[in-house]
């Protein structure tokens, strides 16, 4: 008989320093939720990380410091893999980011894939907007 793993929150990040508003909008959830807290980044693959290094270390403390793991994957296929790493982690709420009146395909995939996952995604201002295909018709595809 396998232990089903605690429900966690998972924080999808870019390797960009305004990321950390995500992580701080992600541990308030696991809080509330009484969750753990999860921190991924997909990367397409690249042959020299030194470009973003400084941002992802600064991501991976903001993380530490309150009490999550990071994971950064490599993969063209990015709603795909956190999917995958989703299920692995047992995730029951996604903390994302909002585009810049852009398309988000990562957010409409991930919620083809896993359509029982809470989503929220946080503004440049840090207002959290929760979202769901119905509420939006698609509206952010």
């Amino acid at each position: 008989m396998s232990a089903v793993k605690k429900p966690s929150v998972l924080v999808c990040v870019t390797g960009q320093y305004d990321s950390d508003r995500l992580i701080e909008a992600g541990f308030e959830q696991a809080v509330e939720l009484g969750a753990e807290l999860h921190v991924l980044c997909v990367h397409p693959p690249v042959r020299d990380l030194s470009y973003f290094s400084d941002e992802i270390e600064y991501l991976y403390r903001t993380a530490k410091d309150l009490g999550a793991d990071m994971t950064l994957l490599f993969s063209d296929k990015a709603p795909q893999c956190a999917a995958g790493f989703a299920r692995k982690i047992n995730a029951r709420h996604l903390i994302t980011g909002l585009p810049d009146n852009r398309p988000n395909g990562f957010v409409l995939t991930l919620s083809e894939l896993l359509p029982r996952l809470q989503i929220t995604m946080v503004t440049k201002e840090g207002e959290n907007l929760l979202y769901r295909i119905a509420d939006t018709d698609r509206a952010l595809a």
